[in-house]
């Protein structure tokens, strides 16, 4: 988020303030639901294994990607 607020020649905390009025949640709210929105069309897909998905999202465990999953949609990955 330091990169993006940067560019935007602001602080992280004005990025940060703005995002959330313009987009309605804080950019790592934002972040966690796109990655794993990725991530459950790639599952429902059939593009890869678990494992290979997660990883493209940015997860290093299966275990941490699991929960945020089950978190996120109500439901286990392997149920897409």
């Amino acid at each position: 988020m330091a990169g993006l607020a940067g560019l935007a020649g602001m602080s992280r905390a004005a990025f940060s303030a703005e995002f959330t009025r313009l987009v309605g949640q804080a950019p790592l709210t934002y972040v966690r639901a796109w990655r794993l929105a990725l991530a459950r069309a790639a599952l429902a897909r059939g593009d890869a294994s678990v494992a290979i998905v997660a990883n493209r999202v940015g997860y290093t465990s299966q275990s941490a990607f699991g929960h945020a999953f089950r978190c996120a949609f109500g439901a286990a990955k392997g149920t897409f």
